[in-house]
């Protein structure tokens, strides 16, 4: 290991896994949700705080405490020491949104140091894709010897990423989808992304019909058993637990609770046999970078967004 690197972890989990794993040099925790609320360019500003602390208490009712955040971050105030940086982030949208937030960070404090991506995903000898936590010791070990580091057009890639995604045009993130570059799951996530808007016929994000299918197709004892499933199975988006639970409870209306557990009612299999457009009884107002999902529908036909029509449905 680098006498002298930064590793950048996705969260406490990690840092302690690595800790234990005798990962001796200095760690920063990003402890950020991104993919999720408002977000502007500028992350090292008084602003980006007061947006990003207003949203996690109204949306989640989490107070930030500015001053471990501030202690945290003050990391990078002297990277002199450093010989490189060490990003260990994970393959679903969730963690990628994190790490455009990070480079952008790194670029806006004018750190220019070597920088390496640690990033897990599909595993040889692995049926599913994994988490960096869910990875052994000779894993982890194996991750971070391979670990790729990125060029200069991955970085400009990554800045220009985090400027759209603040904008209020996420078509402009289409043309990225096809782009070579050293983040091999970020085509994946930026189709995930896109799809997280209200489906223009049923009005559902990607997520949120898979997980009406979810009760559809399984059988579903109660709202916790369907968060499990949930966590399990959600492909790219990487969301915890506090996010899935909100969906869960804004998608109420299309399931019943009975003695035998969850069960889908009219409502829900019209929606997911898109037969009638329920974004605005949904009313999921989140707003992703400088966008709210409610504003635009992801059109199948023309693969990207378009504008919602008020009382078009």
């Amino acid at each position: 290991m680098t006498k002298n690197a930064l590793h950048i972890t996705n969260g406490n989990a990690l840092t302690n896994y690595l800790r234990e794993l005798n990962f001796t040099e200095d760690m920063l925790t990003w402890q950020e949700m991104l993919c999720e609320g408002p977000t502007i360019p500028a992350i090292d500003s008084e602003e980006f705080f007061k947006i990003r602390s207003q949203f996690l208490k109204t949306y989640y009712d989490i107070e930030v405490d500015a001053e471990d955040m501030l202690k945290e971050l003050s990391m990078l105030d002297d990277v002199e020491d450093y010989t490189e940086i060490n990003l260990w982030f994970e393959y679903d949208l969730f963690c990628h949104i994190n790490l455009l937030g990070v480079i952008n960070l790194l670029h806006q404090k004018e750190i220019n140091k070597p920088l390496y991506l640690i990033c897990s995903g599909r595993v040889k000898g692995e049926k599913n894709m994994k988490a960096l936590g869910e990875l052994n010791a000779e894993q982890i070990k194996s991750h971070y010897k391979n670990k790729v580091l990125l060029t200069q057009d991955d970085i400009d890639m990554a800045i220009a990423l985090w400027r759209t995604y603040c904008g209020t045009d996420h078509n402009i993130l289409k043309p990225y989808i096809v782009k070579n570059s050293s983040f091999k799951y970020l085509s994946s996530c930026l189709k995930a992304h896109l799809k997280r808007f209200p489906h223009y016929q049923s009005g559902l994000g990607t997520l949120e019909a898979h997980i009406l299918n979810l009760i559809k197709q399984n059988d579903v004892k109660s709202e916790d058993h369907l968060l499990g499933y949930c966590l399990n199975y959600q492909g790219y988006y990487g969301y915890g637990d506090m996010q899935l639970k909100r969906k869960i409870k804004e998608l109420h209306f299309f399931f019943d609770k009975t003695e035998d557990g969850l069960e889908l009612n009219r409502k829900g299999h019209e929606a997911l046999l898109k037969q009638h457009n329920f974004a605005s009884e949904v009313n999921n107002d989140m707003t992703y970078g400088g966008v709210n999902r409610l504003e635009f529908q992801f059109s199948e036909d023309q693969n990207k967004l378009i504008k919602t029509i008020p009382n078009g449905n």
